[in-house]
């Protein structure tokens, strides 16, 4: 298998770090999942009625876990 080398901030390192525990992958495994997802065809958007409110979504995608508080914050989290 080949080697592939680059540098990142100690906050970049630790993040990955972070996210590839979090996961409980390897940080070389979490890498290869972030370069391969990128590279996979979307889907266009479902739209589908939410059962709260009556107005018309987007659906989660089949292949994702579902959006929680958690999850939003730690998307938002180097977000100035």
């Amino acid at each position: 298998m080949t080697t592939i080398t680059f540098k990142v901030t100690e906050d970049e390192a630790r993040l990955i770090r972070y996210r590839a525990k979090k996961e409980g992958i390897s940080v070389s495994e979490y890498l290869r999942r972030r370069a391969s997802a990128s590279t996979t065809a979307s889907r266009k958007p479902r739209r589908v009625r939410c059962p709260h409110t009556g107005a018309m979504i987007f659906a989660a995608p089949e292949n994702q876990p579902p959006l929680t508080i958690e999850s939003v914050r730690e998307l938002l989290s180097d977000f100035p």
